[in-house]
């Protein structure tokens, strides 16, 4: 059934909303292909965006029911939306049109319980397959274009041990290989991502595995591969996964969850509940030197802080914050609609609250903070999908 199309008024169901954000939805399709981005990094490449929504928000295109219980947000690619929820037990895979209408749904894995119930990981999309990685350590590949399993590997495979929240990565594809982190003696590994043969195991670690995913650092020589352990941030060789530095260079803890965000030679991440944040300037051959540190008893969650013209933005403390990304220095702070993730779209902060389903749109500029805007969503419990800009609409998943 065609659910109702009355602005503001959505099921209280978990569910995806695309909203317009400009006066003519761009013609080009939308290009959303994994967690946080094309260059994962919480960035989207869309421009001609407005800088200032309606009083009620920008209106509503489409929303989408029954695509279960979760946490991951939404990939895009060919044509089609990819998320996944939890459904009657089961990890399900959704594959909408860009109408929001359905394509096709497959079962991945069994669901997680507890604690925290819900599917965790985004699909990660590449060369007509898509990559998922399950709570209790399943990655599969599979079809793009129905979901048929072509290859799947296990995690305990290579000595991983499912986290006490589930595995929760989102799979990264660099060069060739599908990068993932089972945590242990083999923490980081690489597999053809055609056929899912070990292409290297990391060498030079022995980390639990945590809740952040990999991210790819171009630094001549070489390139890095900064993934999340219990033990902390961890850095390998993308080429032969040897270890470039060791996790204690950050510390870490429970519930590390960020994603770390890399630009200007700085690479920004933060730890679990009370660990605070670091930055690291990445030198020659990868070497590793402290910048700077919050408070260890600073609170940065959710992976929600982006990096725009020298600046980190995010949230900390229970407020919304602008941080110089060399120094560490504070230059604004506000509450503004309280924590949640946050996405950068053409000069501007998309923030979803993770409570009562609250979208705002503020500036991004290191002179101050300033709401241009805000709707709320109806759904329950915490909504902590990262929100996503593409083709000139604003997906929400509560």
């Amino acid at each position: 059934e065609q659910p109702s199309m009355e602005r503001n008024h959505y099921p209280l169901t978990m569910l995806g909303v695309a909203l317009a954000l400009s006066a003519a939805v761009s013609a080009a399709e939308p290009d959303w292909p994994c967690w946080r981005g094309p260059n994962r990094d919480g960035r989207s490449p869309d421009t001609g965006l407005v800088k200032q929504w309606p009083e009620d928000g920008p209106p509503l295109v489409w929303n989408a029911e029954g695509i279960g219980r979760g946490f991951a947000t939404v990939s895009i690619g060919w044509g089609t939306i990819y998320t996944t929820g939890d459904v009657d037990g089961k990890l399900r895979i959704f594959a909408l049109g860009l109408d929001g209408k359905p394509k096709w749904q497959v079962d991945h894995d069994n669901a997680w319980a507890t604690p925290t119930p819900g599917s965790r990981a985004t699909p990660t999309l590449h060369a007509g397959r898509l990559y998922l990685l399950s709570a209790h350590g399943l990655l599969g590949c599979r079809s793009a274009t129905d979901g048929r399993l072509l290859w799947s590997r296990r995690m305990s495979e290579f000595g991983g041990k499912t986290p006490q929240w589930g595995y929760t990565e989102s799979v990264l594809i660099h060069d060739g290989k599908a990068i993932v982190t089972p945590g242990g003696k083999q923490c980081i590994v690489a597999l053809d991502p055609d056929t899912g043969e070990t292409v290297w195991t990391s060498r030079g670690l022995d980390v639990p595995a945590e809740y952040g995913s990999c991210i790819a650092i171009e630094r001549k020589p070489f390139t890095l591969l900064a993934g999340v352990t219990s033990g902390g941030l961890v850095a390998v060789r993308a080429d032969n996964g040897q270890s470039v530095w060791p996790a204690n260079i950050t510390g870490g803890g429970s519930q590390d969850t960020s994603t770390p965000v890399f630009a200007n030679n700085h690479l920004f991440w933060s730890g679990g509940f009370g660990k605070g944040a670091t930055c690291i300037r990445i030198g020659d051959n990868g070497s590793p030197t402290v910048a700077w540190k919050t408070g260890k008893d600073s609170s940065w969650q959710l992976g929600d802080f982006v990096i725009d013209d020298g600046h980190v933005y995010g949230h900390l403390d229970r407020n919304w914050v602008c941080l110089d990304l060399e120094t560490g220095v504070e230059r604004w702070r506000d509450r503004g609609i309280g924590r949640g993730p946050i996405t950068w779209a053409d000069g501007m902060l998309y923030q979803f609250s993770k409570r009562r389903g609250e979208a705002a749109l503020a500036t991004c500029t290191q002179e101050g903070f300033q709401l241009r805007g805000r709707f709320r969503v109806d759904g329950r419990g915490s909504s902590w999908a990262h929100p996503v800009v593409s083709g000139g609409r604003l997906y929400l998943r509560y």
